[in-house]
């Protein structure tokens, strides 16, 4: 039985995926966080339901982790009294944090360079320009004066990208300078991020990239990436990008399957990202794929649950492996179903969730494998990012890729219904 360190982890399914897999595989962890209520406010257990997977830890301990300098000594004593065999993180916030630890402990890991360039959205711009890997043109702006420059030379219309935030939160497209300024305001209003970390004041300017937007999952060891397969995705939210789908494997031609994977392999061996599972998205241009972005750990969005119901491959577990030094298992094995997809609810206003009506009509349904709806009572707003959704369907094809089409149709049977938010009295 190995014992793994799992650094703070993303609260969505990531978060019960990554402790599943420690356990499938006989091991244990312990998990570090500087905030355990952030979890447990995300993901509250039922009264009577079974506690929050971190919570099977073996050791639950709280430490800064958004302060490496102290953290660095101090897990070196706790290891030397727990004695880690790996270090793992899901969140992209401290995915070089964890890297950091590994490399400090003698553990296996990426290096953590490596891991730091992926995580910053303007050094992997940089990075891929370098090597030859095709993006969008950019630019990396510090201030509104600078972007107003590099719009002018780039050309309307861009898109503004934090070089630090997930979720594409504060993506825009911005068609001139007064939405520029506009995108610029809203990233000076959020100077810290959800986790308590001050943000870097670079923002990128990019290329509107046109096409289909794919992502490519790899597991990368031993110097080799391993293409496990392309997923597809649905945007929607405009001026924002907003995923509100994916189905696996993407319903491509196969030579833009090839061209995707390809492209995001010689991304990974760029920024020298090895024993890492990634999720690279590239968007098919008419000019050929074009990386938008590399994250160095598995998908979000539940995506390793459509990879694992089409191909049997966890990986989720392949993680767990990677961090432990071992070889993951990627024998694809027959699991009877050919195509898998999510569609997710999004709110198309602000106010108050009341109910979701429809659900009941869904579960019966022999396609749907997975129904989670938000609670009526939450506070919500117009989706513009990926922290908006009020839940998901998941659906699969054992004969076809009609898992999309599916899971589309079950999730138009759902409405919403909301009321206005209250203000409050004033004082």
């Amino acid at each position: 039985m190995a014992h793994l360190l799992v650094v703070e982890s993303w609260v969505g399914s990531m978060s019960s995926l990554l402790p599943r897999a420690v356990g499938k595989g006989g091991h244990r962890f312990t998990f570090l966080t500087r905030d355990l209520h952030h979890y447990l406010r995300a993901a509250p257990a039922a009264p009577a339901g079974p506690p929050h997977p971190l919570l099977d830890a073996a050791h639950v301990i709280s430490a800064d982790t958004n302060d490496p300098d102290t953290l660095l000594p101090w897990t070196e004593r706790l290891h030397d009294v727990l004695r880690f065999d790996g270090v793992a993180s899901s969140c992209d916030y401290y995915l070089p944090l964890a890297a950091r630890l590994a490399e400090r402990l003698g553990l296996p890991g990426p290096a953590p360079t490596a891991v730091t360039a992926a995580c910053r959205k303007d050094l992997t711009r940089h990075v891929l320009a370098a090597a030859g890997v095709p993006g969008p043109r950019f630019a990396s702006c510090h201030d509104l004066a600078g972007a107003t420059a590099a719009a002018a030379d780039l050309g309307y219309p861009l898109v503004v990208k934090p070089v630090d935030l997930c979720a594409g939160m504060l993506v825009r497209r911005v068609d001139d300078a007064a939405a520029l300024a506009e995108a610029f305001r809203a990233l000076a209003a959020f100077p810290v991020n959800a986790r308590g970390q001050h943000r870097e004041r670079t923002v990128l300017l990019e290329e509107l990239l046109t096409g289909p937007e794919v992502s490519v999952e790899t597991v990368s060891y031993d110097g080799r990436a391993h293409v496990v397969g392309v997923t597809d995705k649905t945007l929607t939210g405009a001026p924002a990008f907003v995923e509100a789908g994916h189905m696996f494997p993407a319903a491509l031609d196969p030579a833009d399957a090839r061209a995707a994977a390809d492209t995001a392999v010689r991304a990974l061996h760029a920024l020298g990202l090895d024993q890492v599972v990634a999720h690279t998205e590239i968007r098919l241009t008419p000019h050929g794929p074009r990386v938008v972005e590399v994250n160095p750990r598995p998908a979000g969005n539940r995506i390793t649950e459509l990879v694992r119901r089409v191909t049997g491959i966890d990986l989720a577990a392949a993680c767990v492996d990677l961090a432990l030094g071992h070889r993951p298992d990627l024998d694809p094995r027959p699991t009877g179903v050919t195509s898998a997809a999510i569609a997710f609810l999004l709110p198309d206003r602000d106010g108050r969730l009341t109910a979701v009506d429809g659900a009941d009509t869904l579960r019966d349904d022999p396609a749907l494998v997975e129904l989670t709806l938000a609670a009526p009572g939450r506070e919500v707003r117009h989706a513009v990012s990926n922290n908006e959704y009020l839940g998901h369907v998941m659906t699969t094809d054992p004969r076809g890729p009609g898992a999309r089409r599916t899971a589309e149709t079950l999730l138009a049977r759902l409405t919403p219904r909301y009321a206005d938010r209250v203000a409050a009295p004033a004082c």
